[in-house]
C-alpha cells in the first residue's frame, strides 16, 4: 500500500489539466455503482471514479447513491415486508448479508416506476450486485496495478446527519476504510465530498481528515466561499450554478480567486440543461469559458475524448 501511495502522489501533483470524474461509474452505459460500471469507467480513461457511500445495518459502508434501495434493486420483491411506514426500503435496515441477496438494476423513477433514462441499460435486467466500499477500492487498486494507469477515487458520504439520527455514525467508518487502502493525505488521488457543510467542518476538525475535501453545493445552496476555503479544497456545484442557458456565471472565478477548485455535476448526454444543444457545447462553456477544474459525467468517454481533442489543438 505504501508503494501505491507514492504512485498516487505522482498522479495527484502532475494533474494540471481539467479531469473527468466518472459519476457513479460509467452510469450512462451500465447501472450506477455496479462493479461493471466502475470497470468501464476505468477503461474509458476517467481520472477519478466516484463512490457514494451509505451504511448497512451492521455498519458496513456500501456503495449506493441513495439511502433507499427500491429504485435501484429488487428489494420489494425479495423483502416485501421490510419497508418503513413511508413505503420506502432503507439500506440501513438490512445487513450486508441481506444486501448481497439483492439484484441491482438501472434506476427507476420512484413516483412512476418507469426507467429514469429510457435509452440506458434495460431496467430490472443484468443481475448486478452491490459492492462494499472496501471491495470497490480493492477493484480500483487492482485495475490501477494491472493497467499501469492510475484512477483516483472520489467518495461521497451520504446524509451523515440522517445516519446519526438513526444511531449510526458513518463518517469515521468511511475514514477508516480509506486509511486501510492508503488514502490519508492530499498527496493521494482521493477527494472526499459531502453536501452537509457541518459534516465537512467535522471531517476536517473533529475527525482529522487530512486529504482533499470538497463541499457539495445543491442548485439552490448558498455558501460563504471565504468560510468554505478555511476547511475545504474545492466546491462541487450543480452545473446550473455555473451555466444558465448559455450564460456563464462568475461562481468559478469567485472560487478560483480564493484558491478553491470547482468540480460541477453532472453532464448527461441524454439529459442536457435547457438551452444547451449538445454535450460539446456544454463542455465548451464549462471548460473553456468558466474554466472549471473537473466535471462529473455519466459518460466518461465523452468528456475524456473531448478534453483530449482540445488539448491537442
Amino acid at each position: 500500500m505504501k508503494r501505491l501511495g507514492l504512485y498516487l502522489f505522482t498522479f495527484a501533483t502532475a494533474a494540471a489539466q481539467p479531469v473527468t470524474i466518472a459519476h457513479r461509474g460509467a452510469s450512462g452505459y451500465v447501472p450506477e455503482h455496479t462493479r461493471e460500471a466502475k470497470v468501464m469507467a476505468h477503461a474509458q480513461g476517467a481520472e477519478f471514479i466516484e463512490q457514494d457511500v451509505v451504511l448497512s445495518k451492521d455498519d458496513v459502508p456500501v456503495v449506493l447513491h441513495d439511502i433507499h434501495l427500491d429504485t435501484t434493486s429488487d428489494v420489494a420483491t425479495r423483502f416485501p415486508d421490510r419497508k418503513r411506514a413511508d413505503g420506502r426500503y432503507y439500506a440501513l435496515d438490512f445487513t450486508l448479508a441481506e444486501l448481497r441477496q439483492l439484484s441491482m438494476h438501472e434506476r427507476l423513477d420512484h413516483k412512476t416506476g418507469k426507467q429514469a433514462y429510457p435509452k440506458r441499460f434495460p431496467a430490472t435486467t443484468g443481475g448486478f450486485r452491490i459492492l462494499t466500499l472496501d471491495e470497490e477500492l480493492e477493484l480500483i487498486a487492482g485495475l490501477n496495478h494491472s493497467t499501469g494507469r492510475v484512477a483516483g477515487i472520489y467518495p461521497e458520504i451520504k446524509q451523515p446527519a440522517w445516519h446519526r439520527q438513526e444511531g449510526h455514525d458513518i463518517s469515521p467508518i468511511v475514514l477508516r476504510v480509506l486509511a486501510k487502502h492508503g488514502y490519508t493525505s492530499k498527496e493521494h488521488a482521493c477527494y472526499l465530498q459531502c453536501f452537509e457543510l457541518d459534516e465537512v467542518k467535522r471531517l476536517r476538525s473533529e475527525l482529522g481528515w487530512k486529504g482533499r475535501l470538497i463541499f457539495l453545493m445543491g442548485g439552490k445552496t448558498k455558501a460563504d466561499l471565504s468560510e468554505v476555503v478555511k476547511i475545504a479544497d474545492g466546491i462541487g456545484p450543480a452545473i446550473s450554478s455555473i451555466v444558465s442557458s448559455t450564460t456563464v456565471t462568475d461562481l468559478t472565478s469567485q472560487a478560483h480567486a480564493l484558491g478553491l477548485a470547482v468540480h460541477p455535476y453532472t453532464l448527461r448526454v441524454d439529459d442536457l440543461p435547457k438551452g444547451i444543444s449538445s454535450s460539446e457545447e456544454l463542455m465548451r462553456l464549462l471548460f473553456d469559458e468558466a474554466k472549471v477544474d473537473a466535471l462529473f459525467t455519466d459518460f466518461p468517454d465523452v468528456t475524456v475524448n473531448w478534453l483530449k481533442k482540445t488539448k491537442s489543438r
